[in-house]
């Protein structure tokens, strides 16, 4: 697996992360803990190095899942969590709302080292931005915690232009996660020069659009009530048929490299910067190892001109929420 860095700083990771996300959380059925466990360690060893997690996913469980399954290897791997959220006080799935408050980001950092089983967090994201706290605020709590010890870098989330200069110039900014790919291309606006003309890294999550770029969804496709493509405006019937066609550039890209849909996507995503590392999630062997060749489909600078052609006369239909 080849290697990538972060920006400016000093944080190497494998070129594809993983998205741990849906192991123990959101849609139905999540996956069989003893399973989840031989599928990170089987990642390890296909050379992914840089897993994705957060306290709200469960909560706690996939943060826990992470913990135990990569335990084993301290020293190789990234291990990237979340603060932000205000979880339900009975303990049960999701949130009431947003909480950044400096006081209860140390108290997900000392809880989240218990879980993860580490001496200190690799990367330490807002989840979301709080509009109720200052963002000089979050940084300055997270920079306490990485003085300290407990936190090695500090990263953001779906954080606009802005906000990310506020927060960089309290405490440096490893990472940017937001979504990003072939049908959302929003950062490129002022986030991605942003990231480029301060040495941050850029971390795009749903970079298959929530495994629509794989090719593997048509409108006979039905989603449990538990899925979030259930309610999502782009997974209507109507929407996954009209934005065939940009299956259908992937394609024809791909017959020519002799990749899949899924590949030509991430490997786009790697043509834009050496800095941004995609975080794909999944829980099938197959799956990870089709992604993880996206690492080596070269796009050349006249396939990039081509796709870039292509996709600016298509109308995704449907918003991204």
């Amino acid at each position: 697996m080849q290697k990538r860095t972060l920006g400016n700083s000093d944080l190497e990771v494998s070129a594809l992360g993983l998205g741990c996300m849906r192991m123990t959380f959101a849609d139905k059925p999540i996956g069989d803990k003893a399973e989840m466990i031989t599928f990170l360690h089987e990642a390890v060893e296909h050379g992914i190095a840089f897993f994705d997690t957060a306290e709200v996913y469960g909560p706690f469980t996939n943060e826990e899942l992470v913990g135990e399954a990569l335990a084993s290897f301290r020293g190789q791997v990234v291990i990237a969590t979340k603060f932000g959220f205000q979880l339900n006080e009975d303990g049960s799935p999701g949130w009431s709302g947003l909480n950044s408050r400096p006081e209860r980001i140390k108290q997900v950092a000392e809880a989240s080292l218990k879980r993860l089983k580490v001496e200190a967090i690799d990367v330490f994201y807002q989840h979301r931005v709080d509009p109720n706290v200052p963002i000089e605020d979050v940084a300055g709590a997270v920079k306490e915690l990485i003085d300290a010890g407990k936190v090695k870098h500090f990263g953001l989330s779906e954080a606009p232009a802005e906000i990310i200069r506020r927060a960089h110039a309290v405490q440096p900014v490893t990472a940017l996660q937001s979504e990003y790919s072939l049908w959302w291309r929003a950062p490129e606006e002022d986030v991605l020069p942003t990231c480029e003309e301060l040495g941050i890294g850029f971390v795009p999550y749903s970079p298959l659009g929530r495994g629509y770029l794989t090719g593997k969804i048509d409108e006979h496709t039905t989603f449990d009530s538990s899925d979030i493509r259930s309610r999502n405006p782009r997974f209507t019937p109507e929407a996954i048929k009209a934005n065939q066609t940009v299956i259908d550039l992937l394609a024809r890209i791909g017959a020519q490299k002799q990749a899949t849909p899924a590949q030509i996507a991430l490997a786009w995503l790697l043509a834009q910067k050496p800095w941004i590392v995609p975080i794909p999630g999944s829980r099938k062997i197959g799956r990870l190892e089709e992604n993880i060749g996206a690492v080596q489909v070269e796009l050349t600078d006249s396939d990039l001109q081509e796709i870039d052609r292509a996709i600016s006369t298509i109308s995704v239909l449907g918003d991204r929420y």
